[in-house]
């Protein structure tokens, strides 16, 4: 670089510098310790049932999420060849037997289990067993 590129560079960031002590100069406030944020209760004490289930009144602003339920039946590991070989009529083998109850899960999480039933040309599950909130969150990990 000569000496008058250096000397352009130099002047460039002489204003950055000026800029910077201005700043550091002006009265900005700094940035102070965050403040808890306060949420009303989902559930009060007088709502909260024997089953420690709420009688709903504070739950209704939840009550309207989607969420989306599925059934599973069984997996599989496979490789991309075989997948690439299935066809019409394959038949895929999972892991679970004959009879044995379905994965119920909300959102991708285990929940219960059900046992397949069809009403009005419908399928449909019962649910056989809730998992209580230990046991999901046990799932999780």
């Amino acid at each position: 670089m000569g000496d008058d590129e250096q000397g352009g560079a130099e002047d460039d960031l002489g204003g950055w510098g000026d800029a910077m002590d201005e700043q550091a100069a002006s009265d900005v406030p700094t940035a102070s310790e965050p403040e808890a944020a306060e949420f009303d209760s989902l559930q009060s004490s007088d709502d909260v049932v024997s089953g420690g289930v709420a009688n709903g009144t504070n739950l209704d602003t939840i009550l309207d999420i989607p969420v989306t339920l599925s059934m599973e039946l069984g997996r599989t590991k496979m490789t991309i060849n075989n997948l690439l070989k299935l066809n019409q009529g394959s038949v895929v083998e999972l892991d679970r037997l004959a009879g044995e109850p379905l994965d119920v899960l909300v959102n991708g999480c285990l929940v219960a289990h059900g046992e397949v039933v069809v009403v009005n040309d419908r399928f449909g599950v019962r649910m056989t067993d809730i998992l209580s909130p230990k046991e999901r969150v046990k799932t999780l990990a």
